[in-house]
């Protein structure tokens, strides 16, 4: 991966990390979200491969606790994580797998954000 996908793929982890917070997102998160989606030229089948597998495996744990994080995920931690099961993704046929099956139970914890995203990356085309 190069310098530049490395750094354009830490700012599309940070966002998307915004959608495990156990707490509400308003509308000036969504702009933020969407803006730095759309900033990163990934299409939107991109930016849901790398939530599914990149950023739920590390963080779907935090919406199934009581008490979740919901101010922010420390951006290194994050960032070595997401990169972890960026190259478990490549490399595992049986990582992406379990992801998929976890995926099938937790998504409804992120559709709703998801259909925001698309809804906005929608309009700003």
């Amino acid at each position: 991966m190069s310098d530049e996908d490395y750094n354009i793929r830490t700012s599309v982890w940070e966002a998307i990390s915004n959608f495990y917070l156990d707490t509400e997102l308003d509308d000036k998160d969504y702009d933020y979200i969407s803006k730095t989606l759309i900033n990163s030229r990934l299409n939107l089948y991109e930016l849901k491969e790398i939530d599914l597998y990149e950023v739920f495996p590390s963080l779907q744990i935090n919406l199934l606790g009581s008490a979740g994080e919901w101010v922010g995920f420390d951006s290194a931690w994050l960032n070595e994580n997401c990169m972890k099961n960026y190259v478990k993704r490549i490399n595992s046929k049986s990582f992406k797998f379990q992801n998929e099956m976890k995926n099938k139970i937790h998504f409804w914890m992120r559709k709703k954000h998801w259909q925001e995203i698309e809804k906005r990356m929608k309009s700003a085309t």
